[in-house]
C-alpha cells in the first residue's frame, strides 16, 4: 500500500469570471522511503495539489479526488480534529519562503517548541533539549542561543534550516518540499539538498520534492511526475525520464538546459504542442 495514495484530484478556485482549474485530474502516490519530484514550470499546479494534501488552501477552493489516503485513511472525509492530528505531525511540508512562513513576531525556539507541545506534548526543558537537538541535525551548531533568535535575525538559509528542523520535529512518514532551495546560493542550495536527502534516508520517510529545475531532480528523485498547466504529462523513474522523455513538454524542459542548449536561442513552450504521454491523466 503506498503511504500517500491519489486518485484524479482536482482543486478550481471560484473565480469573477467562473471556476479555474489549477490542478485537474492527477494521479499522485509515493512510497516509504521513496523520493517523488513534482516538476513543471511555476503555474503548472504542483504546490497547489500538495496544499491539497495539506488542507491549507483558501475557502475559495475545491477540492475532488476519487481518492486521497494517507496510510489508508481517507483524508477527505476525515474530520478537521483529526486531521490536525496527522497534518504537522505525520505529514510536515517545508514551505518554499522560509522567510515568509515563519512567524517574526515570535523566536525560533518558541516556534520549534511549539510544534513539540502541540503534537508530541514536550514542555518546558524536554522541548528545549529536543529543540536544540533538532537544530544540530540540520546543521545549526549554536543552537542553544539562536534558540532566542528571530527569523529577521537569521539568513535565508537558517531559516530554511529551521523550517527543515520544525518539519521534522516529530519525524513525520511524508515530508514535501516546495522548492526547497529557492533564493539560496550555489553552496547552501547544496548543502539544504544533502540535508534533506539524508534525513530521508536515516529516518525512511518518504519525499516528495516539488521543484523547477532538473538538476534537483536528477540528483535526489527516484521517480518522477511532470506537470503542465494542471496536467500530468508524464511519469517515470528518474533515469528513463531523461535518457527517454515520452512527453513533448519533457522534452521541452529537457533540452532548455544549459547543458543541452543549441542553435540560436533556447526552445520556448510556444514551440511545442503539448499532449499528454499515453496513459497520463489528461
Amino acid at each position: 500500500m503506498p503511504l500517500l495514495d491519489i486518485r484524479n484530484l482536482t482543486v478550481a478556485f471560484d473565480t469573477s469570471v467562473g471556476l479555474f482549474k489549477a490542478v485537474d485530474g492527477i494521479d499522485v502516490s509515493v512510497e516509504a522511503r521513496e523520493v517523488l519530484a513534482i516538476v513543471g514550470e511555476s503555474g503548472s499546479g504542483k504546490s497547489v495539489a500538495m496544499l491539497a494534501v495539506m488542507g491549507l488552501l483558501p475557502s475559495s477552493a475545491t477540492v475532488t479526488a476519487d481518492r486521497m489516503e494517507f496510510e489508508g485513511r481517507d483524508l477527505l472525509s476525515m474530520s478537521t480534529a483529526d486531521r490536525r492530528r496527522i497534518i504537522g505531525k505525520d505529514i510536515a511540508m517545508i514551505f518554499q519562503e522560509p522567510v515568509a512562513s515563519l512567524n517574526p513576531c515570535f523566536t525560533i525556539g518558541f516556534q520549534i517548541e511549539e510544534v513539540l507541545s502541540e503534537h508530541l506534548g514536550l514542555r518546558g526543558r524536554a522541548a528545549r533539549d529536543r529543540a536544540i537537538e533538532l537544530l544540530r541535525l540540520v546543521g545549526i551548531t549554536d543552537g542553544a542561543e539562536r534558540l532566542g533568535a528571530f527569523p529577521h535575525q537569521m539568513s535565508g538559509g537558517q531559516c530554511q534550516r529551521v523550517m527543515i528542523a520544525m518539519a521534522i520535529a516529530c519525524n513525520p512518514k511524508l515530508l514535501i518540499a516546495d522548492e526547497p532551495t529557492t533564493a539560496l546560493d550555489v553552496t547552501i542550495q547544496k548543502q539544504i539538498l544533502d540535508l534533506l536527502v539524508r534525513l530521508q534516508a536515516e529516518h525512511g520517510m518518504g519525499l516528495i520534492m516539488i521543484t523547477h529545475d532538473m538538476g534537483v531532480v536528477a540528483e535526489t528523485a527516484d521517480r518522477v511526475i511532470v506537470q503542465y498547466e494542471g496536467h500530468k504529462m508524464e511519469e517515470a523513474d528518474v533515469l528513463s525520464l531523461f535518457e527517454n522523455p515520452q512527453s513533448n513538454y519533457t522534452r521541452a524542459l529537457l533540452s532548455a538546459l544549459p547543458d543541452n542548449a543549441v542553435g540560436d536561442r533556447l526552445p520556448t513552450v510556444s514551440d511545442f504542442v503539448f499532449e499528454p504521454a499515453p496513459g497520463a491523466q489528461s
